[in-house]
């Protein structure tokens, strides 16, 4: 019996692969694309898709993509990559490095560039979605592959569902993204629970009274109440949020005045805010207004402050059991490249569309800095000082190991729902022994408590995707032939539900 795993098989192909895809990176580098200006790129991908046998749907949410391989009956996952640019001009020095410009919603004309790494997300998904469908033999369920616009803006997700995602994607078990990092090339993190923070931006415009310089007497100096509102906002999180609770609040921008010897009549002040959970957010919320309002009112100020809400994000929180699935499979795949991903202080979009399809989800890190480099300087204790972060002009990912590991772990990811032939001798680590048995599932839920229940130990490291349930006539009976304990026939139970949900579907 061949011992080779569905990823491996799949995988067989990254060679192949390969080749068009480190071209196509560079091309979608060199020509970025604003937020729902995306249209070259979607283009690009509707192509291949079609290519690679997908049912493929355009200009979804605008330019968003979604392409479906279905493949008989199974279960249904979601890959979602973004594929939007930012207004930064490049200073990597890459032979491929971006000199577009284009005219952003303002009408001003931006430089643009690929700063946070979409282009990988891109290429990844695309590379993923060629493997899927050129190894069928070894999977069985749906793909959905989406594409989506604007993650930057933090709408796309919402406008992709707004026009009908739901309908169009149908029923799917899991929802799964990745991003890449400042992270060494060729790991992977997952977290479960909170990974990526929610996201405010708040403009608040504040009203004094005009004069001339000279003359500050007749005036109530809207840049002054701007300065005492910024200094008091910085003790919100110092003095109002609990020392474990991790929350941010930056004053990214004030504007007031026109000329040096003019007092003006108003100041506009652009705030962010980050936070985990809802109840901070409300509290950091609350105290910008209170604070605003009350150094208003303590200047006299002749009309009340206006607050304007804008670019909100979602926090972004793992579903336990579903990233437990992908740890699983990760660490079976990539070993000790397999790492845990620190809680990230970004925002994302992308878990609006799990919560309008109702599925759990996953979202984890890809690391894009060359591993020596990044060893380098977290020997000499220079990381935040050496190595450049998403969204800097000098933030460029090593196209390798960055394409295959990112490519791989799409896959690794899909098959933990869609594998059919994960077979391999697991050595499971039991209480007071070491015993080789070997075990048949569909998944995370029968190979999870297959462990838990007969080594009482939760490991997941210890066992492996392995050959479907419904392949094997629902049996979770070891290959050895030794007999079930209750524990076991209570899993394969279990199994046999599952098979008969999936055959259900």
């Amino acid at each position: 019996m061949s011992t080779e795993t569905a990823a491996e098989g799949v995988l067989a192909g990254l060679g192949n692969t390969r080749v068009w895809q480190e071209a196509f990176y560079q091309d979608v580098h060199q020509h970025p694309e604003l937020s729902h200006q995306e249209h070259r790129t979607a283009s690009a991908v509707s192509e291949r898709l079609r290519g690679f046998g997908f049912e493929v749907h355009e200009g979804v949410g605008g330019t968003g993509v979604v392409g479906k391989l279905r493949n008989g009956a199974g279960a249904s996952v979601l890959l979602r990559a973004d594929m939007d640019a930012l207004p930064v001009k490049e200073r990597t020095g890459l032979p491929y490095a971006s000199t577009a410009t284009a005219v952003d919603a303002a009408g001003d004309s931006v430089p643009v560039m690929h700063a946070c790494g979409h282009d990988v997300h891109v290429t990844c998904l695309l590379g993923a979605a060629e493997l899927m469908a050129g190894a069928r033999d070894r999977w069985h369920g749906t793909l959905v592959v989406l594409f989506q616009p604007a993650e930057e803006l933090g709408d796309g997700a919402k406008r992709m569902v707004t026009d009908g995602l739901t309908d169009l994607v149908g029923p799917v078990d899991a929802a799964l993204a990745q991003h890449v990092l400042a992270l060494p090339a060729g790991t992977v993190g997952t977290r479960t629970g909170s990974v990526l923070s929610a996201a405010d931006s708040m403009r608040v415009t504040v009203h004094g009274r005009g004069a001339h310089g000279s003359m500050p007497q007749s005036s109530i100096d809207p840049v002054v109440l701007a300065a005492m509102i910024v200094v008091r906002l910085q003790t919100v999180i110092s003095r109002e949020i609990a020392p474990t609770e991790p929350a941010v609040l930056t004053v990214g921008s004030i504007r007031g005045g026109t000329k040096s010897n003019v007092i003006g009549d108003r100041a506009v002040l652009e705030l962010n805010v980050r936070t985990y959970d809802e109840s901070t957010r409300n509290t950091v919320m609350e105290a910008i207004r209170r604070i605003v309002v009350g150094e208003c009112q303590a200047s006299g100020t002749p009309s009340d402050p206006e607050f304007e809400l804008f670019d909100q994000f979602p926090a972004t929180v793992n579903d336990a059991a579903t990233t437990e699935r992908l740890h699983t499979g990760f660490t079976a795949y990539f070993g000790d490249r397999a790492q845990e991903l620190p809680l990230q202080s970004a925002s994302e979009d992308f878990s609006d569309i799990p919560e309008a399809l109702g599925v759990p989800y996953s979202y984890w890190g890809l690391g894009g800095i060359d591993a020596e480099t990044y060893r380098a300087a977290e020997a000499a204790g220079r990381v935040a000082q050496d190595i450049p972060v998403n969204h800097s002009p000098l933030f460029a990912p090593v196209i390798q190991p960055t394409l295959d590991t990112g490519t791989e772990a799409l896959v690794v990811a899909a098959l933990a729902w869609l594998g059919t032939d994960w077979t391999r001798r697991l050595l499971l680590p039991c209480s007071g022994q070491n015993q080789r048995s070997t075990a048949t599932s569909t998944g995370s839920r029968c190979s999870a408590s297959l462990t838990r229940i007969t080594c009482g130990v939760a490991s997941p490291a210890a066992w492996s995707i392995t050959k479907g349930c419904a392949a094997s006539g629902g049996s979770s009976t070891p290959v050895d032939g030794s007999p079930l304990s209750s524990p076991e026939k209570e899993i394969r139970t279990s199994c046999r539900v599952e098979d008969e949900r999936l055959r259900s579907r």
